[in-house]
């Protein structure tokens, strides 16, 4: 069984950064498919990035150049950077995986596709 588990989450002001870390018990299949989720109370879960095998990277235009997603594969963790926050930015922050690779096309709209889920983190930001 797969276990996520993320850190790094705080309360910032505008314009500040953190740096998320999602540490999985081990990567399903070899790590096909990976990515970070938000939900803000009232709205719907989110696709923030994703990233799967062959490295190939999707953003949320909402945050596409301040966000970098990236990930140690010799520590079976995820990162999610964040930079330059603004307050539409708060909400829990989930990490997510799934054993198939084609799973991250779909990240946008497709939280329900995937088949692991950390316990999330919560990002405040401040104006």
């Amino acid at each position: 069984q797969v276990r996520l588990a993320e850190s790094g989450g705080g309360a910032v002001q505008a314009g500040g950064s953190l740096t998320l870390s999602c540490a999985a018990s081990e990567y399903p299949y070899n790590r096909p498919c990976m990515a970070w989720f938000r939900q803000a109370p009232g709205k719907e879960r989110e696709g923030v990035a994703a990233i799967d095998s062959d490295g190939s990277i999707s953003y949320a235009d909402s945050v596409k150049g301040r966000f970098t997603i990236s990930q140690d594969n010799a520590k079976n963790t995820l990162y999610l950077q964040m930079n330059s926050l603004k307050p539409e930015d708060t909400a829990m922050y989930y990490c997510a995986a799934d054993g198939v690779k084609e799973t991250c096309s779909y990240y946008s709209g497709g939280w329900y596709l995937f088949g692991y889920w950390g316990q999330g983190t919560q990002v405040t930001v401040s104006s």
